[in-house]
């Protein structure tokens, strides 16, 4: 599926606008999660199961983001990138960002977790995407239209990859999302750490169980 705006706006969307939703709803999550178990029980297989593949979309989410802010940190809004994982969807850096919500999710243990926060993270950076897209159609007017009308909005299509011959990149953003991205690490040992409080009694019981 494309994705063209309904109109060009010349001025850039505010991403501290996005930041600060983001990051009130990855606070209003972890306090849902400190009042709700998972119903697979700590240690189980099914449990340790979901955990693993919580840890590698995580790990995915990582390298996903950081592979994407090789070919857009320092240029973003200045220049159309077009090559790279954003030759196959318009918006790699939220998709990978959405792939590691739902990778919380299975951390905690919980199918229903992954679920809410991965539509959680995909409804708030579509709202974002559109904006975003506003901008730069009015910005680079026929050039991004015809990249809108050849390019996945949200999901990728690898058959679509090209890459440059030569890369240049900002390793200032590069440290930055590297940064963002020990957020996702740190929530492993942090819902670890909890279920530990839990299991002595340190913590009080959850009101709410999730399958």
């Amino acid at each position: 599926m494309t994705y063209v705006p309904l109109k060009p706006v010349l001025e850039a969307f505010d991403q501290r606008k996005r930041l600060i939703v983001v990051r009130a709803a990855a606070v209003l999550a972890v306090l849902l999660l400190l009042f709700a178990r998972p119903a697979l029980t700590e240690g189980s297989n099914g449990h340790e199961t979901l955990e693993f593949i919580g840890f590698c979309l995580v790990l995915v989410c990582i390298a996903g983001r950081l592979w994407s802010i090789l070919y857009v940190g320092g240029k973003k809004n200045q220049e159309l990138v077009s090559s790279g994982p954003f030759s196959m969807t318009q918006n790699p850096l939220y998709f990978f960002s959405t792939v590691g919500a739902v990778g919380v999710g299975l951390i905690f243990g919980s199918l229903t977790a992954a679920i809410a926060l991965g539509l959680a993270s995909f409804f708030i950076f579509r709202v974002t995407a559109r904006k975003e897209a506003e901008y730069l159609l009015g910005k680079f007017g026929p050039a991004y239209l015809a990249y809108a009308q050849s390019t996945p909005r949200f999901w990728p299509n690898p058959m679509l990859f090209h890459d440059p011959d030569e890369l240049q990149f900002s390793t200032r953003a590069l440290k930055r999302t590297f940064y963002d991205g020990l957020y996702f690490l740190a929530i492993f040992p942090a819902i670890e750490l909890l279920e530990q409080f839990r299991a002595s009694g340190l913590l009080f019981q959850p009101l709410l169980t999730l399958y």
